[in-house]
């Protein structure tokens, strides 16, 4: 990272900036070379050991499923906290953000017991822990997950 001032170092404070993000976005590697990027809605799972894990879920069919398939590999980037600030003497100005970047691979999440979790932490993570689970919509659902494998965070704060 060139700009080690803006590094955000603690685990913690990185799933802290994770859990405050309503949009991450994932990038996978599309057939033609190109990467392909798309933005999802998440729910971010630690596990006893520390290791994380993000869950989407979204239709049967896709693009990104066809992708998933051929290269499981994934990177993914989430970001909060934008605010503009201005020096009109100076005419300077600077944007205040967090962010986090990271990478992993992808599965597809079969059992049914795990997937019921997945689709609860997404809900968590939005805060509607009471909003009741539409179980006759779990066959017309996919659910995914990336395991992360490594992750950074970098915060401007104003």
């Amino acid at each position: 990272m060139r700009r080690k001032d803006r590094e955000i170092r603690e685990k913690d404070e990185i799933i802290r900036v994770m859990e405050a993000c309503d949009v991450c976005r994932l990038a996978l590697n599309d057939l033609d070379g190109w990467p392909y990027l798309l933005p999802l809605n998440f729910g971010l799972y630690q596990g006893e050991n520390g290791e994380l894990t993000l869950y989407f879920h979204g239709a049967l069919e896709g693009k990104k499923y066809e992708l998933m398939r051929r290269d499981g590999r994934a990177c993914f980037e989430m970001d909060r906290g934008h605010e503009l600030s201005a020096d009109v003497e100076k005419k300077m100005c600077t944007m205040a953000y967090e962010s986090v970047i990271g990478r992993g691979r992808l599965s597809f999440v079969e059992d049914e017991a795990e997937r019921l979790r997945a689709l609860a932490c997404l809900l968590a993570h939005y805060h509607r822990e009471d909003f009741p689970l539409n179980e006759a919509a779990l066959p017309r659902t996919c659910v995914f997950k990336l395991q992360v494998e490594s992750l950074t965070g970098k915060a401007r704060r104003i």
